[in-house]
């Protein structure tokens, strides 16, 4: 299935990305991975020297707007593209000196491969006083779309329990699971829209959640309009996600589990399997034009297992 011209109209004037057919290139550094298309960086990954988390750090639009923002000074612990829930009362989302840390123990990558570019790494999850409450397993693959008007990965969390933990309880706030805080220049100005065409549930202000298979944001960025996409695998536990957004003071948008009102079991031996789409893309994409782009996420996704 390609991609239609009205989608590639919309997302980009294909002449203007001449390095799109070029392949991805892979480098590393002590901290970070970087990915780039000839000239054209592509995405960055802090994956070390990080105070509690790993997490993608920027990522570009074929068009070279740079979309993410990093530890604000209003929420510092907001990192960009983050992975992060509650999990035997401890929270790893937050950077508090009671909250958990996540911890590389180690790092596969980066390399090209069919399709595209992947890294993995091996997180544990762990209390303040050392105990290790959940083991994550985390792969993120570069999609080569072969289009050329998507960046587009996909973020597979691999979850289970710490070792000696029989049981261990999921939960946290409902803006808690894959979140992308936008650039400061973004926020206010942008609009939300998401699968099912309807504004969900609010929670407080303008904050709501809706049940949905994607959600997106557009907004004005660098003088360009830029589209965010968030997509949830079918195979997820409680597809669709509840997907949060927040407009205002900033803009925000996360995949989530639901925790809040429907805490979550993961027993030994058991392993909680999540994967999420993100797309970022130039101009502001239609809701027709985001759902194909859903469904070839969808088998980008499958040919890349």
């Amino acid at each position: 299935m390609k991609l239609t011209h009205t989608l590639l109209a919309t997302v980009c004037a294909l002449g203007s990305y001449a390095a799109a057919a070029e392949p991805f290139m892979v480098a590393k550094n002590d901290a970070t991975i970087k990915i780039s298309r000839g000239s054209k960086p592509v995405l960055e990954y802090r994956f070390a020297s990080v105070p509690f988390k790993p997490y993608v750090s920027k990522m570009w639009t074929p068009g070279g707007v740079q979309v993410l923002r990093d530890s604000p000074d209003d929420h510092k612990h907001h990192h960009a593209l983050m992975f992060a829930i509650e999990a035997g009362k401890v929270e790893f989302w937050g950077e508090r000196l009671v909250n958990g840390k996540q911890l590389s123990t180690s790092l596969d990558g980066p390399t090209t491969a069919a399709g595209g570019a992947q890294f993995a790494q091996r997180l544990d999850c762990v209390a303040t006083n050392g105990t290790v409450i959940l083991c994550e397993q985390r792969r993120i693959f570069l999609h080569d779309t072969q289009e050329g008007g998507v960046t587009l990965l996909s973020w597979r969390s691999r979850l289970a329990t710490g070792p000696n933990r029989e049981v261990v309880n999921l939960t946290g706030h409902h803006y808690f699971g894959l979140g992308a805080r936008f650039l400061q220049v973004m926020d206010k100005v942008g609009e939300f829209i998401n699968a099912t065409g309807q504004p969900g549930e609010t929670v407080r202000g303008d904050e709501r959640l809706v049940a949905a298979k994607w959600c997106a944001y557009s907004a004005p960025a660098d003088g360009k309009a830029v589209t965010i996409a968030m997509f949830d695998d079918p195979k997820n536990p409680r597809h669709p996600a509840r997907m949060f957004t927040m407009g205002k003071p900033f803009a925000y948008l996360s995949a989530t589990l639901n925790l809040w009102k429907e805490p979550m079991e993961l027993k030994c031996g058991a392993e909680l399997d999540l994967c999420y789409g993100v797309a970022v893309c130039d101009g502001k994409l239609a809701a027709a034009d985001i759902e194909k782009l859903y469904q070839r996420w969808l088998e980008l996704r499958s040919a890349s297992k």
